[in-house]
């Protein structure tokens, strides 16, 4: 009997050996998932603040609030811009995704989150070469 339970105890050694350990993730859809959606999530909050910060500007002086502005007319402020929207739709879409997969069924969340990059790359090749038409025309 107690050399039974340590061929069991050794087998379920071997099992749970080759299973990562704790939170050990292996870097799947889901994890790039959910680190896309947090870095896009603040690299937005973080846009909101500066517009409202130089928003509030205006009544501070309107000088320096058109200072600012200008600056905004920028090649490499368009390319801010380009970086904006692609943060935006990304995390819109995954965000859909999300929702989806709480409420529905999340046997399905690797193949959305494919559908969430095609429609992110299809979205993203109607925007960029309009918008930066606009930028670099001048």
């Amino acid at each position: 009997m107690p050399q039974q339970s340590a061929e069991t105890l050794a087998s379920q050694q071997k099992t749970t050996s080759r299973r990562p350990a704790g939170t050990l993730y292996r870097g799947r859809e889901g994890m790039w998932s959910w680190v896309l959606h947090r870095i896009t999530g603040v690299a937005i909050f973080f846009f909101l603040l500066v517009h409202i910060l130089d928003t509030a500007l205006v009544r501070v002086s309107p000088e320096a609030y058109n200072g600012v502005i200008s600056s905004y007319q920028t090649p490499i402020m368009g390319l801010g811009e380009t970086a904006l929207v692609a943060a935006i739709v990304f995390h819109a879409f995954n965000g859909l995704r999300i929702i989806l997969i709480d409420f529905w069924n999340a046997k399905y969340q690797k193949v959305m989150f494919y559908v969430v990059i095609g429609l992110w790359v299809v979205t993203m090749l109607a925007f960029v070469p309009r918008h930066l038409m606009n930028v670099f025309s001048d």
